[in-house]
């Protein structure tokens, strides 16, 4: 048998572990294709849909998938390509911190939780 216990804050950390995975995999999309003729890098804007996943959790709308858009201001070389490889590693290694925050931070949550459940033993 399985419980599952959720408290808001483990909510909320679930859907920041969503959005750094999608930022994960929106930077390796971008990785994958900077031999892409014509490819234009696009990213999200991390704190804003924070934000909104914390302001849809508080009301209790169900997530929704982030908000991409074209990354602005990256020089594109000849072929049209505007994928910028150090750029990438550097949101790439952004993203990988903020996932392995989250889930120390879902794991002193879950501690916590269950050091409730056996206070009194």
């Amino acid at each position: 048998m399985s419980m599952e216990i959720e408290t808001r804050l483990s909510d909320q950390l679930a859907r920041y572990l969503d959005l750094a995975t999608s930022q994960i995999k929106l930077t390796a999309a971008n990785m994958a294709n900077i031999d892409t003729p014509g490819y234009r890098a696009v990213g999200m804007d991390f704190e804003a849909e924070m934000r909104e996943a914390m302001d849809g959790a508080d009301q209790g709308r169900a997530p929704r998938p982030a908000r991409l858009k074209a990354v602005d201001g990256l020089i594109a070389r000849p072929d049209g390509n505007n994928v910028s490889m150090d750029r990438e590693s550097l949101n790439l290694a952004g993203a990988q911190l903020k996932f392995k925050v989250g889930v120390a931070l879902l794991r002193g949550e879950n501690q916590q939780v269950m050091d409730a459940i056996h206070a009194d033993k």
